[in-house]
């Protein structure tokens, strides 16, 4: 069985740590520090760029040698306001020094650099509603390909109210084939609403010979290497999930399942 599901180890400190190697993929990292006021983290990537994304908390953060000051307003996730982001180059040191309890992502990818260090969010990061009745979402796209702000990355955070499904239809991408479809690894880190609840997300292709079924619970990792990966919220819990996507292109082109498509096609309004 695939090593999918990614516990966190405590919960204090780095307690998520992805590379491609450890995934056996090509581009998607991921890290995750969580820490207390005071304490320090650093980093340095060689040939991969990276988004710093505030889950909650404050930071003072230095980039590249500039100081980009405190960053950082939620105190929780799910107060749901936009979240603070730096993007950082290949090769670029960084600090973050936190000012409170700090929930740290390091989303990173392969690239040959020649971008900035600059801060791409909250500013530039509207919600937006996907889906209708039991599949409705709330999205924050950090870095989606509409915004010009990565070679590689494509990050964003999602919302599911209770009882209800995400990531929904099925859908799966992982084809180098545009414009039909983009070859993207993928990575989700969750958390729930109240913390002591759970949720399920499904990976599986459409000939089987993926098919895990998985609990996820507050501050659990999935990898999704290929096949379609919807999610589920049970009633009473709202669910909250950071992706980190990367492939050869950076855009994002799916394909619904082909037995469930017909949700997607009747929840599209006629023009």
């Amino acid at each position: 069985m695939p090593n999918l599901l990614r516990k966190p180890s405590g919960d204090h400190g780095h307690v998520h740590r992805l590379t491609p190697q450890d995934a056996g993929w090509s581009y998607v990292g991921f890290d995750l520090h969580r820490l207390e006021a005071g304490e320090t983290v650093h980093g340095l990537l060689e040939g991969r760029e990276a988004i710093l994304v505030i889950v909650e908390g404050k930071a003072r953060i230095e980039a590249a040698g500039k100081d980009f000051g405190e960053m950082g307003e939620r105190l929780s996730v799910f107060d749901k306001t936009p979240p603070h982001c730096l993007y950082v180059p290949p090769e670029t040191p960084w600090t973050a020094v936190a000012t409170t309890a700090l929930t740290l992502a390091v989303c990173s990818a392969p690239s040959n650099g020649g971008r900035p260090a600059r801060i791409i969010g909250p500013a530039g990061i509207d919600k937006v509603t996907r889906g209708k009745d039991a599949n409705t979402r709330f999205i924050h796209p950090i870095a989606m390909e509409e915004r010009d702000v990565a070679d590689r990355l494509l990050v964003t955070e999602v919302f599911t109210p209770a009882g209800n499904w995400s990531s929904y239809p099925p859908h799966r991408h992982d084809e180098d084939d545009f414009p039909r479809m983009t070859y993207l690894e993928e990575t989700y880190y969750h958390r729930l609403d109240p913390p002591q609840g759970f949720g399920f997300q499904r990976v599986f292709t459409e000939d089987r010979s993926l098919d895990e079924t998985m609990t996820v619970e507050d501050g659990d990792l999935v990898l999704v290497p290929k096949g379609h990966h919807p999610c589920g919220a049970p009633y009473g819990y709202e669910m909250y999930y950071l992706n980190v996507m990367a492939g050869p292109l950076r855009k994002w082109r799916f394909e619904n399942h082909p037995d469930h498509d017909w949700i997607a096609q009747r929840d599209t309004p006629s023009t």
